[in-house]
């Protein structure tokens, strides 16, 4: 047993560097992408931003039929009619998916009228852009069950039906917030962070499950209604991502079982650098880049 353990222990780093060479070379060779024509999307927070250019995108390259959640009806309805007239079948429910039961609710009336989800992209989100101590209670805890509560009940609604068919694929649109905060968006970094344990927990999960996959997307600054008026301080270096863009790199990222997608792919450097520079050289690059100052012509989704 004893040697059993130690040539394992062995192996391990030599297994750890083919898996990198391997990724590496896929990396440089054309993905076989998975056909869409059969996949029933539901996107949440699917009536503007990037969730409506998501279901503009997943219609676009062939998805049979898209479904739209979301808070306000009038930009749901207008999303569903513009890809209905593209020729993809749309359909539209009223939820706020920080409502368990009325996440439960829906869930099973689009199983009813509609058939059964098997991509689901958690999208919806909320940010008040505000410090801790300028917040609001109702809207600290608004953020926290939007951003992060409502992909549980959106997840357990629709991963149970995926198993069962062996055939599905949960989609989280995270932030590279989650993961690189930044002051005055105490709500949205903080529940982004828990937004990006939840999926890496659930793809690490998944992984004995055939059939049903994850991706995690995780976009710098995107230029949207809900960020109006975060001001970057060298734009032309770090410019806010187009929503188009980001709808494009995410379904493409499906398409190929990418599990996690950085946007840009410059990101990386970002995450690499934090895991070992000392604090006070990541507060230097703070003030440098303007992330402390971000926040203060913030005038969000009017």
């Amino acid at each position: 047993m004893e040697l059993k353990s130690a040539c394992r222990m062995f192996l391990f780093p030599v297994q750890m560097l083919c898996y990198i060479v391997r990724a590496s070379l896929f990396s440089l060779l054309p993905s076989r992408r998975k056909d869409l024509t059969k996949e029933v999307v539901l996107i949440t927070g699917g009536g503007r931003g990037i969730g409506r250019h998501l279901a503009k995108e997943f219609a676009k390259q062939g998805a049979r039929k898209v479904i739209l959640w979301g808070r306000t009806e009038k930009c749901l309805k207008e999303t569903a009619e513009e890809i209905s007239i593209s020729g993809t079948e749309c359909h539209y429910f009223l939820c706020d998916v920080a409502n368990r039961e009325e996440v439960y609710k829906q869930a099973k009336v689009v199983r009813e009228k509609v058939g059964d989800v098997t991509i689901l992209v958690n999208n919806a989100a909320v940010v008040h852009g505000k410090s801790l101590m300028d917040s609001d209670d109702d809207a600290l805890l608004k953020s926290q069950h939007i951003n992060t509560m409502g992909q549980f009940w959106t997840t357990k609604a629709f991963l149970p039906r995926m198993l069962e068919l062996q055939h599905g694929h949960v989609v989280c649109i995270n932030s590279i917030l989650s993961q690189s905060p930044i002051p005055g968006a105490i709500d949205y970094c903080t529940s982004k962070a828990s937004s990006l344990a939840f999926m890496e927990s659930l793809t690490l999960g998944l992984l004995d499950c055939p059939g049903v996959s994850c991706t995690t997307v995780l976009p710098f600054h995107t230029n949207t209604e809900m960020f109006q008026g975060m001001r970057v301080r060298f734009p032309q270096l770090f410019p806010p991502l187009k929503p188009e863009v980001v709808a494009q790199r995410t379904v493409d990222a499906v398409r190929t079982d990418k599990a996690f997608l950085y946007l840009p792919w410059t990101m990386h450097a970002l995450v690499i650098l934090k895991s070992f520079m000392p604090q006070a050289a990541l507060e230097e690059i703070h003030k440098f880049s303007g992330s402390y100052t971000c926040m203060n012509t913030f005038k969000g989704r009017t």
